[in-house]
């Protein structure tokens, strides 16, 4: 197999947007074009990352159109579709593409328009994630499944609605240094949690997830270009290599999990990039979790390894995954505050962390960062992509 390196990367701002879909996705490959000096004719095929179109949009042919739209044709055009993983799966996809050495440049967009409807209709269209009669008709949402998981794992290794608390804190800060982040707010532990106020600035959701909890309804799109890493010096001084790719599944219904609070899916997919990449968790500068609700940031964390099981939240308490800690994790805010337009997510994971090892992330920059980790979580938990990138030389 060939070494595969990113060679541009972008991302519109994630917010609600009077754009159509398809306008939205070619904006999103337009930032990444933006990124580099290459040259369109190049772009072998264009892989599209959306769960939504046909739901929240009427539209379908989505990745026939955006290649229209950028007027790549007669490049390949696909559409990759895994729930709130479908931007990680179309990177993924694009990677074994080139390391095969069928394709040399690929494009990887991703995006959703989740605002074309009701926030109640938006969390019908991600609840159809669930298994269909052994779940969703009895009323489960990810909110619920996500306070469900909340609960059992607070339980199990003493952590509290302040260190959830923690969580959005510290992603709200570092959405404040994002200028794509969906939410520019500050907040604070008095103001979501303590003071009476609270009760109405950051109600219950699902008992124990608050509203602050919860990442937004987000619109947006990413995109990123891949090409084989002995053409990357054509494109760009600085190449990231993807060093390492994993995928695990586990069972759609989370109750017929042994133990319904072991990530399984996480941990194994974090294995199998890190044993690719030849590295360890001990060697990441930098990680991007997928926070859809501050519980799962401390889980991942510690089944990806980095973090000891029972030790994601003490590591909070420590400062150790705030900008300048021992463990950065989603300086860009998260989805927490960068936002969530699902086909996007994976492809944003991987927008901030090339930022992050190119030294081009600004006031959320990372200081010497060589490693970095990405976790896409798809369904609620039943099939995970990790990533680990290197910085190119």
């Amino acid at each position: 197999m060939r070494d595969v390196a990113i060679i541009a990367a972008g991302q519109t701002k994630f917010a609600r947007t009077e754009w159509p879909l398809i306008d939205l996705l070619v904006e999103g490959a337009r930032t990444a074009y933006a990124d580099n000096r290459i040259d369109e004719s190049l772009i072998e095929a264009v892989l599209v990352a959306n769960m939504g179109a046909g739901m929240l949009n009427h539209q379908s042919g989505v990745a026939s159109a955006v290649v229209d739209g950028l007027g790549l044709m007669p490049a390949h055009a696909e559409l990759i579709e895994n729930g709130p993983a479908s931007g990680a799966s179309a990177v993924k996809l694009a990677f074994l593409g080139i390391a095969s050495g069928y394709y040399d440049v690929v494009m990887v967009v991703g995006g959703e328009k989740m605002r074309a409807v009701t926030g109640w209709e938006s969390t019908d269209f991600v609840a159809t994630l669930t298994h269909p009669f052994a779940e969703y008709v009895y009323g489960v949402t990810l909110p619920s499944m996500a306070a469900l998981f909340a609960r059992l794992y607070m339980d199990k290794y003493g952590i509290t609605s302040e260190h959830l608390a923690m969580v959005a804190i510290k992603n709200h800060d570092n959405g404040m240094l994002n200028p794509e982040a969906h939410v520019q707010q500050p907040i604070t532990m008095d103001g979501i949690l303590h003071r009476p106020e609270a009760v109405v600035n950051n109600p219950i959701v699902a008992e124990p997830l608050r509203l602050f909890d919860c990442c937004p309804v987000s619109d947006g799109s990413a995109g990123i270009i891949l090409c084989a890493a002995e053409r990357a010096k054509e494109f760009t001084d600085k190449p990231v290599i993807i060093a390492g790719v994993g995928q695990a599944t586990d069972t759609l219904v989370v109750h017929e999990r042994e133990d319904p609070t072991d990530l399984k899916a996480v941990t194994l997919a974090s294995e199998q990039a890190f044993k690719m990449a030849g590295a360890t968790p001990a060697d990441v500068d930098v990680a991007a979790l997928h926070d859809a609700f501050t519980i799962l940031e401390i889980a991942e964390s510690e089944h990806a390894g980095l973090f000891p099981k029972g030790e994601g939240h003490k590591a909070l308490e420590r400062g150790d995954t705030r900008i300048g800690g021992k463990m950065p994790i989603n300086p860009s805010g998260g989805l927490k505050a960068r936002g969530h337009p699902v086909g996007a997510t994976g492809i944003a994971q991987l927008v901030e962390l090339t930022k992050q090892l190119r030294g081009d992330a600004g006031e959320r920059q990372i200081k010497n960062a060589k490693t970095a980790y990405a976790c896409n979580f798809g369904g609620f938990g039943n099939n995970v992509l990790a990533f680990v990138l290197k910085k190119g030389q």
